[in-house]
């Protein structure tokens, strides 16, 4: 990739900023200090795409969260060096229009490691304990009214000597395995590529993490060879006893399949903080289907994390104006 390079010095560069999407960053508990001293800086909460041409143009530096960068679009900004994606995952722009631009495309790899990883636990917690659902009995006087002590109305698990199946075992997938066994779980793992041995996990192959496991939690990369990971086929090989757990990316499930086995009883539950569409439309059957737990996409959103992705933003600009870029995409 030809990356095109300031050659004044850092004191001197000003330059036109834009900021396509920031409300998800941003929804105002943190500060764009970092990057707003670089130059003219204007910042969105969101864009439509056919705004985005007319509020970009000019800019040298434009930053996007999931507004999308087509090549149509990006050769439509004359004078664009550098893309800052708000995230990890950088399919929202042609990396390889921006190539042949001359285009700098950097995102946002490592910030959400801890947050992603105690959302999963939040989410596994919530279909052992159901702590939401007996709390709100005990508000509308369930327990009020209970002859005895204590009363559940869900079955309640104990995570102890259960088995977690992660599938993809980058930074969350490892920090997921070393919470488990923390909780004295039995961890098995599938990747493609196995990074490293440890003692709190063992590898495995797929078919063997899905037959076995009482927890399947995802953490791959969206690719083409793992979209619809989770379909008919592979949720036939889970106990039907067995949850299915989602932080990681919705296509990874193939949405019809997962409710299918749901209404079924083919497997005891999901939790999923994504979705194969986001937002949902209405009709998506994921919303209707029994023991299906799902959340709005929130498990990178910590403040802390949102703090680190802010200042990882500030510093992979930095870098490229001075020369010399980090995370950059290729």
């Amino acid at each position: 990739m030809t990356v095109k390079k300031y050659i004044k010095p850092l004191q001197e560069v000003f330059m036109k900023i834009t900021v396509l999407d920031g409300y998800t960053l941003n929804p105002g508990d943190l500060s764009w200090n970092g990057i707003e001293k670089f130059g003219d800086f204007k910042v969105y909460d969101h864009t439509e795409e056919k705004d985005i041409v007319s509020r970009a143009k000019g800019s040298e530096i434009i930053f996007t969260n999931k507004t999308p960068l087509t090549e149509e679009t990006l050769k439509q900004l004359d004078g664009l060096k550098f893309v800052g994606v708000l995230a990890t995952g950088y399919n929202v722009v042609d990396v390889s229009a921006a190539a042949k631009l001359g285009i700098t495309i950097t995102n946002i790899p490592t910030y959400g490691t801890m947050s992603v990883a105690q959302m999963t636990f939040a989410l596994i917690l919530e279909l052992c304990q159901h702590v939401q659902k007996h709390s709100d009995a005990v508000h509308d006087g369930a327990w009020t009214k209970s002859r005895d002590f204590c009363f559940w109305n869900y079955p309640l698990i104990e995570l102890e000597g259960k088995t977690l199946g992660i599938i993809g075992f980058g930074r969350i997938g490892r920090q997921v395995a070393d919470i488990a066994a923390a909780f004295g779980m039995n961890v098995l793992v599938y990747d493609k590529f196995k990074s490293e041995h440890r003692n709190n996990f063992k590898w495995s192959e797929m078919d063997e993490v899905l037959r076995e496991s009482d927890f399947v939690s995802l953490h791959c990369p969206l690719l083409p060879d793992t979209k619809g990971i989770i379909n008919k086929e592979n949720l036939a090989k889970m106990k039907k006893t067995a949850y299915i757990i989602n932080t990681s990316r919705g296509p990874l499930i193939d949405d019809e399949a997962l409710a299918n086995a749901l209404n079924e009883d083919e497997i005891a539950g999901a939790a999923l903080d994504v979705l194969s569409v986001e937002p949902p439309k209405a009709e998506n059957s994921l919303l209707k289907a029994k023991n299906c737990l799902i959340t709005p996409h929130i498990s990178w959103a910590t403040k802390e994390a949102r703090e680190r992705l802010m200042n990882i933003t500030a510093d992979n600009l930095d870098a490229f104006i001075n020369g010399k870029p980090v995370n950059v995409v290729k």
